[in-house]
């Protein structure tokens, strides 16, 4: 597939609705305000450096697909001001309070993406991205939409070849049997490596892990979670 013809794929639709509660007056503003100045762009080639998206100088570049309420991506972003974060979330809700966060906290390290996930990742250049996070993403429950499941051998080959070797793939559900698709997908890709030597390993949250809203629920609702990292090989 050419560089055009990956930009303008039509949606794959691995998400569910876009809105929810009409946003407030002044929340629709804000996101108006707000969204061109973080936006990124797809109808232009990306920049090169892929780092120059951002008017400050940093040095990873992380990936958060789907990012919910965002509590996760602005804890880093503020946590860690000298890497660079990508964020795609295509519901508005979502989208309007991460903005507002991101304003209020001043970060300049972060850029975002409204719409599916998976053209942002076939308009990135090869080897751009350190580490990739999907993190407690719709687990499609019911078998017959399981083809709808983020995690594919597709979207695994879009992973290896925009994350640079040894590049980080950070995968967080509370879902068992979403984890197990997970790593069967892994370990059938032959293209990732997962780092677990013990049952700690991916039982314990990542280092500095930020509680997020999703995983409050299923704790409430007597769930534990695994957070599963591998790394491109």
């Amino acid at each position: 597939m050419t560089d055009m013809e990956r930009r303008g794929r039509a949606t794959e639709a691995f998400f569910g609705r876009r809105k929810g509660k009409a946003l407030r007056e002044h929340q629709a503003e804000r996101l108006n305000t707000l969204l061109p100045a973080f936006l990124i762009d797809l109808s232009a080639a990306p920049p090169e450096p892929l780092k120059t998206l951002f008017p400050v100088p940093t040095g990873r570049l992380r990936l958060e697909i789907g990012f919910g309420g965002g509590e996760h991506l602005i804890h880093r972003a503020v946590e860690m001001p000298s890497t660079s974060f990508i964020g795609v979330e295509p519901f508005i809700n979502s989208m309007q309070k991460l903005l507002t966060s991101v304003d209020k906290a001043g970060a300049k390290n972060v850029r975002v993406y409204n719409d599916d996930a998976t053209q942002l990742l076939d308009w990135l250049p090869d080897a751009s991205i350190d580490q990739i996070d999907l993190l407690y993403p719709d687990p499609w429950p019911k078998r017959k939409h399981w083809k709808r499941r983020f995690v594919s051998k597709t979207n695994l080959d879009r992973f290896h070849r925009v994350l640079k070797r040894d590049g980080l793939f950070c995968f967080a559900s509370d879902i068992d049997t979403y984890v197990n698709w997970t790593l069967l997908k892994c370990r059938d890709h032959g293209g990732f490596e997962w780092l677990a030597q013990n049952a700690a390993d991916w039982l314990t949250p990542y280092e500095g892990w930020p509680s997020t809203r999703y995983e409050a629920k299923a704790r409430r609702e007597g769930r534990s979670s695994a957070y599963l990292t591998f790394k491109r090989v």
